[in-house]
């Protein structure tokens, strides 16, 4: 008897022992990255500096595509970070593409971007959805940046609505036949493939949404004209106009009236997006950060440097105070999706911190730089323009507080029964 009770004891410690260790691990992802995941931020940042960061500016001015850069990411697997190694990714977790798509948008925000749509929003349905087929068709071919792809939802009429899509797909013999247009997608002009959602049958609502794989070019698809933007203008975002555009049967994707799943798996009304949203306004309030400390410690006002002043002491501390919370937060959710644990509401914590520190930095450090922050010799200008997306794109701030609010009262009915 009383060796059955050790038994107990004993097991039961070691529960405990396995319970703690999880936790430290936890408190340790939050604390420090490990260190697959630092070495990862190093590369990326040295990338950053030495690749991005130099033509950043003359990307923005020319509304120019960054070809050899996207290419250049190709080649360090950042493009395909979760995709697993069989199919030629990188194969790494969620942690990773958070760390180092952050790093990339710090650089430059147009590569950020890119690297978005490519890893979350492109790679990650055909990947997650398609057959051995399709992802040997559409996905290993454009994990090394030679090829890009781009994710086809928002129309001109449904906004954020994902279930009111009015671009149809009929079934001729052998062939879906698209006709409709889809509006604001990025990398539009670029792309050599597209992941297109579209009605199959009106009378199912949004059950009757299927997902295709789309070639481009294609007979029966045009493009609308390229938006001239307030920010990340080196990234096309154009219409995509079906007109009678024919495609093979089986370039479904998953099977029939699975493409709200599939947008709730990836689009403006899904968690995983919402991290990379999060990484990528961070890194520009990084970056606005960076350039307002540089300044502040150069520039000098009656004999010192104006970082000597108390009024931008200030400033940079609560600019400090902000990047670190979103990123905490960006981690945390990062961490929890990983682990395979409900993420929604840390999602959308991460994405709306993020995305509000990117906006309030970049313009305290347009305050700190003054005059010199207003014109295009510097880059704070261009901060303050790529900054104000984030707080728009997979969920405006709006809808994240709806999100979190709502997670917050399903909790609280569950606690108190």
């Amino acid at each position: 008897m009383a060796s059955r009770n050790l038994s107990r004891r004993i097991n039961s410690l070691l529960v405990k022992h396995s319970r703690l260790a999880s936790q430290r691990r936890a408190l340790s992802a939050l604390a420090e990255l490990p260190e697959t995941h630092q070495m990862m931020k190093k590369t990326c940042r040295d990338f950053a500096d030495n690749e991005l960061k130099p033509i950043a500016s003359q990307i923005d001015k020319e509304h120019r595509y960054p070809a050899d850069k996207v290419k250049a990411m190709g080649d360090l697997g950042l493009l395909a970070i979760a995709v697993p190694e069989e199919y030629g990714g990188t194969g790494l977790d969620n942690l990773a593409y958070a760390v180092a798509l952050e790093e990339i948008s710090r650089g430059c925000a147009t590569c950020g971007v890119i690297m978005s749509v490519m890893n979350s929003l492109y790679l990650s349905p055909v990947v997650n959805f398609g057959t051995k087929d399709q992802i040997e068709q559409f996905g290993t071919p454009f994990v090394d940046g030679k090829k890009v792809g781009c994710f086809a939802l928002s129309e001109p009429g449904n906004g954020s609505d994902a279930g009111a899509a009015s671009t149809v797909a009929s079934l001729e013999g052998d062939h879906w036949i698209l006709n409709g247009t889809k509006a604001w997608i990025t990398n539009g002009y670029e792309s050599e493939a597209s992941v297109v959602l579209a009605t199959t049958d009106k009378s199912l609502k949004h059950k009757g949404i299927s997902a295709f794989l789309v070639p481009k070019p294609i007979d029966g698809l045009s493009l609308g004209k390229k938006e001239d933007k307030l920010g990340i203008r080196g990234s096309s975002t154009t219409n995509l106009i079906f007109d009678g555009a024919a495609i093979p049967k089986e370039n479904l994707l998953g099977t029939p009236g699975m493409g709200f799943k599939i947008a709730m798996f990836l689009g403006e009304t899904s968690d995983s997006p919402r991290i990379g949203i999060a990484a990528q306004a961070i890194g520009i309030a990084q970056a606005a950060l960076d350039c307002a400390i540089d300044y502040a410690t150069t520039r000098k006002a009656f004999g010192s440097p104006i970082s000597k002043m108390q009024a931008i002491q200030m400033k940079l501390a609560d600019m400090e105070l902000r990047i670190e919370s979103a990123r905490l937060l960006m981690y945390k959710a990062a961490f929890l999706k990983d682990e395979h644990k409900p993420y929604t509401k840390e999602a959308a914590m991460a994405k709306l911190a993020g995305s509000e520190a990117a906006t309030y930095v970049a313009h305290q450090s347009i305050q700190i730089l003054g005059g010199m922050g207003y014109v295009t010799d510097m880059p704070a200008e261009r901060h303050y323009r790529d900054a104000r997306i984030t707080e728009i794109y997979e969920g405006t701030s709006e809808i994240q507080r709806l999100v979190i609010a709502g997670c917050m009262l399903k909790d609280y009915a569950q606690q108190n029964g």
